[in-house]
């Protein structure tokens, strides 16, 4: 970028007219010198700017290689599932547009009920599926499934406690491991509190804690990503569960031992709770481009 010479840098003419204007010149190529040195110094910097890397970017062209079948029941190898665990381990919330003091982090009045969940959608297509869900303090997600999928979580910021199930011999009808009409014997995989930062999360399709439920803590973020992502046109629907303790059905119902029984529990299909909202918004992170 030029700059034009002030007024006030007008050379004091005590000397010859020759004498001043060599110095003129001199004192102009001084300043093309130093105008160019800044030339280079702003084409540097926006060349760094262009050159940052995208991670939400990287993640998007990461799992359209990982999930590019698009199977349900698919389970990647361990080498691409450590490939979309670097990935998610090196985002922030300022990679997707967010920050704690956003409107619907803001803790809610208790006697209002349940705080509404925001879900801010990144990505869909028929193979995975890229999204992210805001809780305010005491927010919950209740209990649900993810038939046939494999999923990655993010938590980006906050304090959540996280409490997951699978069902006890999934290869096996469900009607052996259930005496109690609807209900089914899951164990418990995770019930333990996460804060960030921490290291992504992974559920399969039938283990690693396939059923699982949060309650925030504090103010939270969760990037989840679904491959494949829920489809009722492929029989991959949400389905919502309630716990049922085994204390309060009659000894003995689960087939397993006293003993063994610890960590368990009945789970019952039933409707999504009234009490769960799900507000959507737009995506303000980085811009992901399908090439």
């Amino acid at each position: 970028m030029r700059v034009e010479a002030r007024e006030g840098d007008e050379e004091v003419q005590n000397g010859s007219e020759l004498t001043s204007e060599k110095k003129q010149n001199k004192k102009s190529k001084k300043k093309k010198k130093n105008n160019g040195g800044s030339d280079e110094r702003e084409k540097k910097k926006s060349k760094n700017r262009k050159s940052m890397p995208n991670v939400v970017q990287e993640l998007f062209e990461t799992c359209r290689q990982v999930f590019r079948t698009g199977r349900a029941d698919y389970i990647p190898p361990p080498e691409d599932i450590q490939r979309i665990r670097h990935v998610l381990d090196c985002m922030s919330p300022q990679d997707v547009g967010l920050r704690p003091d956003m409107p619907y982090f803001t803790e809610n009045d208790p006697t209002e009920g349940a705080p509404p969940v925001t879900y801010i959608h990144v990505y869909e297509c028929e193979k995975f599926s890229m999204g992210i869900f805001c809780l305010p303090p005491s927010g919950v997600i209740p209990l649900h499934n993810h038939p046939g999928m494999t999923v990655f979580g993010k938590l980006l910021f906050g304090s959540m406690h996280v409490k997951s199930y699978d069902w006890v011999h999934a290869n096996i009808s469900s009607s052996t491991y259930s005496r109690q009409p609807g209900l089914r014997l899951a164990k418990v995989q995770v019930d333990s509190q996460f804060t960030a930062p921490c290291s992504p999360s992974i559920l399969y399709p039938a283990e690693g804690g396939n059923m699982h439920c949060f309650t925030a803590l504090t103010s939270c973020a969760i990037l989840d990503v679904l491959g494949p992502p829920y489809s009722d046109s492929q029989g991959r629907p949400c389905t919502y569960y309630q716990e049922c303790p085994l204390a309060s059905f009659p000894a003995g119902e689960t087939g397993l031992l006293p003993d063994e029984e610890e960590g368990h529990a009945w789970l019952e299909e039933w409707e999504k709770p009234e009490s769960f909202v799900v507000v959507g918004d737009d995506y303000r992170g980085l811009e992901i481009v399908e090439n």
